[in-house]
């Protein structure tokens, strides 16, 4: 992927484009986003109970299964056969929801539970914008 160093802003001036004498850099998502490729998987967010630490329904998710779940870390689990994403309370054994709406769920010897990995970065996928009328401008 080649990336074009410019600034956009939302006027219009009489002024030739920042991309007239642009330079290209290498980008590479893969060595930007993740360290352990081997290790790591990307999986897609559904609903809402994240979204106070930013994760928001159909965001992209890059999870490490090589990293080592510390306590508060956002993670992504098999708990009792659905995936989930939640904070993880290691000191109360709970899944804990990044919104007050969804109490945390105890994790007991009862429950199937796998840890799947560590979410290390979160991307967002912006929808289509609707419509808008800008009426008399």
């Amino acid at each position: 992927m080649k990336v074009i160093p410019i600034f956009a802003e939302a006027g219009i001036t009489g002024f030739e484009s920042p991309a007239a004498e642009y330079k290209e850099l290498g980008l590479s998502l893969d060595q930007l986003l993740i360290k352990h490729p081997n290790a790591t998987f990307i999986g897609r967010a559904s609903g809402e109970s994240m979204q106070g630490v930013g994760i928001f329904d159909g965001d992209l998710l890059i999870v490490d299964r090589s990293l080592t779940a510390k306590n508060g870390d956002i993670i992504v689990a098999n708990y009792n056969g659905c995936f989930v994403c939640k904070v993880l309370d290691k000191t109360h054994a709970q899944l804990v929801s990044a919104s007050t709406q969804y109490a945390p769920v105890n994790i007991t010897p009862e429950d199937e539970f796998q840890l799947e990995g560590i979410v290390t970065h979160s991307i967002r996928l912006h929808p289509k914008a609707p419509k808008i009328s800008l009426g008399a401008v």
